[in-house]
């Protein structure tokens, strides 16, 4: 078989041309939501289409970027840019708040011969490329303006191969130049693969559901390439729609027998806050396959919550599927076993900051973190290593997150010598087994599971102890009611007297900034962050809502925030 999306595509509509591919639930429409569906035939019918025309106006290996809303649009132009041989961006619209920078320099990096857009959109699309000095350098195009050049395309068919670039999946940090994963038609048939087997998921069984938006790792591989190489059916909502009101997402899954779904942790604890009793009553979650949760750090009262939440509407334990992933991956890498509660140890704090993973029979609030298994992974290998010396750690020690699989992708775009170092790592004694991915995150095997404990570079290390920011940031957010929770920002500075621990967070939405006592909550954070984590916060800056940076995935950028921080953004005696 020829491990592409479009054979892919094509073998699916040849079985099934009629049965209901892809469905968007557009609720911008209309308050209960407008449906709008593809069948396998539509779907590759308009996809055929874009390809054509893609292939009349940019050469083989060149880049297209998808630059629209959420809907099925957006999936025609992914597929079709995929499939024409050119290589797909999925990127974010201008319009996306408070990203428009990050756009520009993924469009100035990823150098498109065309944006394919919809027609709604152009006009803000042509003003963004002119602020930026895009507008000479990709040219802005619909569906209909393909289907044109369709009409009268001479091209010939293109037959891709499975180590074609399929698309480049941007990172989402934002505190340098972005980097476009190189992604293969075989590795991201790989991944979907693997993630079929994990989540145990058949055809006539199981669906997709989602809100995650299709230019993140997450949500693309999940709505688009999941369903197309599983023959699983997908149904779509827009992230904006889920946070006006994320009860929307839980009854798509009640309608939805068999589906699986995904978000980041504060996904689920923004659910069991604002979904009330009388929604909930209508809610039927007991045949959801598996709610997968991962993307940033996955904390058990999270679990519990959404758990109590939900249990009167079927909720089960073992729906609940903590996972791990990143986009050099292609996204997925392991899962909690299916069938199983989450597992949850306790290990000592101190031990934890030397490295170790000691796990405590008790668990003591003040000694004891609490870490959630992300499993086992499916179809790769993890290895965990010293980060220094490129040697394995032993279990139950901390070390650097290796992967290596069929998933993995070929390297960086446009940069070798960063790919180089991140994909084709060699472990010490071990030069026979190929390479290597470093992840860049920390993690620790114990009991035949991984644990992620945080990210490399976000790694706080004051005298000597290591200490993990987003442990701080819920020491933080617990530490007063006016602190907004999931907007909480924990990094070192460099100061006389060496690294020091700076704290920004937000403030709720809902506290008059005249009315929040700045000394009670830092006194309180102070505290807190003392007698739990024994290191005393040098500085702790209380920010209004929508100061602290994220990234276009959802999670703090901490790295932006330091950088904000030490400019002096919010006028604090800056000691550097």
């Amino acid at each position: 078989m020829t491990d592409t999306l479009s054979h892919h595509l094509a073998h699916i509509t040849a079985l099934t041309p009629d049965e209901t591919a892809f469905t968007f639930v557009d609720y911008s429409a209309h308050i209960e939501g407008v449906v709008s569906s593809l069948s396998w035939r539509q779907l590759e019918d308009r996809v055929r289409a874009v390809a054509t025309g893609l292939r009349q106006m940019v050469a083989q290996g060149e880049r297209v970027a998808v630059v629209a809303p959420q809907s099925l649009d957006y999936v025609v132009g992914f597929l079709g840019a995929a499939c024409a041989g050119t290589i797909a961006v999925p990127v974010f619209s201008p319009s996306l708040p408070g990203h428009e920078e990050k756009l520009a320099a993924v469009v100035k990096d990823a150098a498109p011969k065309a944006l394919l857009t919809v027609e709604s959109q152009c006009r803000l699309l042509a003003d963004f490329c002119a602020r930026h000095g895009l507008a000479s350098d990709s040219r802005i195009v619909t569906e209909r303006d393909v289907l044109q050049e369709a009409a009268h395309s001479q091209a010939g068919v293109v037959r891709l191969r499975p180590d074609d670039v399929a698309y480049l999946q941007y990172t989402s940090g934002s505190t340098r130049i972005p980097s476009g994963v190189e992604i293969t038609h075989a590795n991201v048939c790989a991944n979907a693969r693997q993630a079929l087997e994990a989540y145990d998921l058949r055809r006539g069984r199981n669906c997709t559901v989602g809100w995650l938006p299709l230019y993140h790792d997450m949500g693309l591989v999940l709505a688009i390439a999941l369903p197309v190489i599983g023959h699983i059916p997908s149904v779509l909502m827009d992230p904006l729609a889920f946070i006006q009101q994320p009860g929307r997402w839980l009854r798509l899954l009640s309608r939805h027998p068999g589906a699986l779904t995904a978000a980041p942790n504060f996904a689920y604890d923004y659910c069991a806050r604002q979904v009330d009793a009388d929604e909930r009553a209508g809610l039927s979650l007991g045949s959801v396959a598996a709610m997968v949760n991962g993307s940033e750090p996955i904390t058990p009262d999270t679990l519990e919550r959404f758990q109590a939440a939900f249990a009167p509407a079927g909720m089960l334990r073992t729906i609940l599927r903590p996972s791990y992933g990143l986009a050099e991956a292609t996204v997925f890498v392991s899962a909690s076993p299916a069938g199983e509660e989450p597992t949850v140890i306790a290990v000592d704090r101190e031990a934890l900051g030397q490295g170790v993973a000691h796990t405590l029979e008790l668990a003591d609030q003040a000694a004891a973190v609490e870490l959630v298994s992300c499993g086992r992974p499916t179809g790769q290998e993890i290895a965990i290593v010293d980060p220094a010396t490129c040697r394995r750690r032993e279990d139950g020690h901390i070390g650097e997150i290796w992967v290596r699989g069929p998933n993995i992708g070929r390297g960086y775009w446009g940069r070798p010598e960063q790919g180089e170092a991140t994909f084709r790592a060699v472990l010490h004694g071990e030069e026979q087994g190929g390479p290597w991915l470093r992840t860049g995150d920390l993690g620790v095997w114990h009991d035949k599971q991984l644990y992620v404990t945080g990210r490399l570079k976000d790694l706080v290390i004051i005298d000597g102890t290591n200490h993990y920011p987003h442990d701080i940031e819920e020491t933080v957010q617990d530490a007063h009611p006016a602190v907004r929770p999931h907007h909480i920002a924990a990094f070192a500075v460099a100061t006389g007297d060496g690294e020091r621990l700076v704290v920004v967070a937000e403030h709720r939405r809902d506290a008059n900034p005249n009315d929040v006592a700045v000394q009670g909550v830092t006194s309180a954070v102070r505290s807190a962050v003392a007698g739990r984590h024994g290191v005393a916060v040098h500085d702790f800056v209380l920010v209004p809502p929508g100061s602290v940076p994220h990234t276009t995935s959802g999670k703090v950028a901490r790295s932006a925030c330091r950088e904000q921080y030490l400019a002096g953004a919010w006028n604090t005696d800056v000691r550097t």
